[in-house]
């Protein structure tokens, strides 16, 4: 199946091949894997691996045995000397640990990473985009959370150095991103603002990162990768393509029916009977204000129909990003019984995602698939034992001495409001980091000896993935997904705007 493309189209990209029309979304940590963003892309669509707990996702890989050798494979490719030999030896087991012992921990996000950290900062992002490039000569992209920035310069860092060549984020305001990745790729040293909670007018306080110090001086040659900001909004596209740090290549407009966080309703929250925040005309994004900003824009949240995918066309959008539906194929990281679980689940019409307002201790709305023996279950979340012990999603505050703390709504109350954190905050919440690692078969066994349980998180759209199955099939393919998606869609494209044209390449 080849590329689809507007015939014409005024935009360019900094490859040799056209902008996409379907985007493979970068869903939860490890489940856009990189054995799911090559398939993507050797179909010839634009295959993104999630950039999220790309660390710990190396780290636990090797503590399974490496099955395949791929990490170790990667490793080998890694062009800094001595630091993949550095985390094998540190991380891998022969033959995986044993099943009943928990995984070695490692180093916390922090504003000052130790020289461990970065090490496997830069080289799990690596890892994951040469992975996800090995076996064609197809753009790879890789999908950031901007709420999780302390890890996100060596990461990026890491991604380039394998020749990401799009790099998407989300979920805040990304202004500083593209400008960091201007300077990475001049082999300059970058630093990023991080938000901290309490400070004073005028104070801020960052995190850095420099090549030069990281490659002992002989940083290799890198290319910038385009940025494309995951927005919700106009205005907020608007302000990204006047005031970012340097050029915003193009813009994801994602809906409420997406998977994953979502932005919160505009206004003051209000939520239905069942306790779900309530979206209006209000979230509606402006696609007139997007489209004359000039910039190639995509479309996500119930998208995976081919006469979706025309409607976005004739709106303006290059295409669209699709995440639901290969979040359940079977190259995706999740875990097999999970998604065979929600296939079927689909298959009987019983898969229902919940928005849940409260969950994720970011504050954005996070959706949740229902599932039995998962963190949907209310009995399950109130048996866990709290703990914060991977901490991508803290949030840093100033301590009463003026330097940084961490804390997180999630992890123990008392320990929360010692720090100063407010009781109302810890309702609800979900460990998200640790419900995530279980989705994909590397979840943690804590010092109670209880394995976390799954928290899976997911589109609306889930409620009819079964429609990829072919007759006789319990699980389908990302090629299947692409075929579905693309089958006819010239003549659906010509039909319903009567002017444009795509060709197949």
């Amino acid at each position: 199946m080849g590329t689809l493309s507007i015939t014409g189209l005024r935009y360019r990209h900094m490859t040799s091949f056209p902008l996409p029309t379907i985007i493979q979304g970068g869903m939860g940590a490890g489940v856009s894997s990189w054995t799911l963003a090559n398939a993507v892309c050797k179909a010839g669509q634009l295959g993104v691996v999630s950039g999220t707990a790309l660390d710990v996702l190396l780290a636990r890989r090797l503590q399974v045995g490496d099955p395949g050798g791929h990490m170790r494979r990667a490793l080998s490719h890694f062009p800094i000397p001595g630091v993949a030999q550095r985390i094998i030896d540190r991380y891998f087991v022969e033959g995986g640990k044993d099943k009943d012992k928990p995984f070695k921990p490692k180093p916390v996000p922090s504003m000052k990473p130790s020289k461990l950290l970065e090490e496997l900062l830069v080289a799990s992002n690596f890892v994951e985009v040469y992975l996800a490039k090995e076996g064609h000569d197809r753009p790879v992209g890789i999908n950031y959370l901007e709420k999780i920035q302390a890890p996100n310069l060596p990461s990026i860092f890491g991604a380039m150095l394998a020749g990401v060549s799009y790099v998407l984020m989300g979920a805040g305001i990304p202004k500083a991103i593209p400008g960091i990745l201007d300077k990475l790729a001049n082999k300059e040293s970058v630093d990023l603002r991080i938000d901290v909670q309490g400070t004073d007018p005028g104070e801020s306080f960052s995190t850095t990162f420099d090549p030069h110090a990281f490659c002992d001086g002989n940083v290799p040659d890198i290319n910038r990768p385009d940025f494309l900001a995951i927005v919700s909004s106009a205005t907020l596209a608007s302000m990204l393509a006047r005031k970012a740090s340097g050029k915003v290549n193009g813009f994801i407009i994602e809906g409420p029916t997406a998977g994953g966080h979502n932005a919160p309703p505009r206004g003051k929250m209000q939520l239905s009977v069942e306790g779900e925040p309530i979206y209006s005309d209000r979230d509606e994004c402006d696609l007139k204000a997007i489209s004359d900003l000039g910039l190639p824009f995509w479309l996500a949240g119930s998208y995976a129909e081919p006469e979706r995918i025309a409607e976005a066309i004739e709106m303006g959008a290059v295409g669209v990003q699709i995440g639901t539906a290969f979040a359940f194929c079977e190259e995706s990281g999740m875990s097999p019984e999970l998604r065979n679980r929600s296939v079927e689940m689909s298959r009987q019409g019983n898969a229902k995602v919940f928005t849940d307002p409260v969950a994720s201790p970011t504050g954005f709305p996070f959706k949740v698939l229902g599932m039995e023996q998962t963190q949907s279950e209310e009995s399950v979340y109130l048996e866990r034992t709290r703990i914060c012990d991977l901490g991508y999603l803290r949030h840093a505050y100033k301590k009463e001495n003026g330097k940084v703390g961490w804390r997180c709504p999630s992890e123990p109350i008392d320990d929360y409001l010692k720090k100063g954190g407010k009781i109302e905050d810890t309702v609800g919440r979900k460990c998200v980091c640790n419900g995530l690692m279980s989705n994909i078969d590397l979840g943690q066994i804590q010092q109670d000896g209880r394995l976390e349980k799954p928290l899976i998180t997911s589109g609306d759209d889930v409620a009819d993935v079964a429609r990829f199955l072919k007759p006789g099939a319990t699980s389908y393919t990302a090629m299947d997904v692409i075929e579905y998606l693309t089958r006819d869609i010239e003549g659906t494209i010509n039909i319903r705007s009567g002017s444009q044209a795509v060709n197949k390449l």
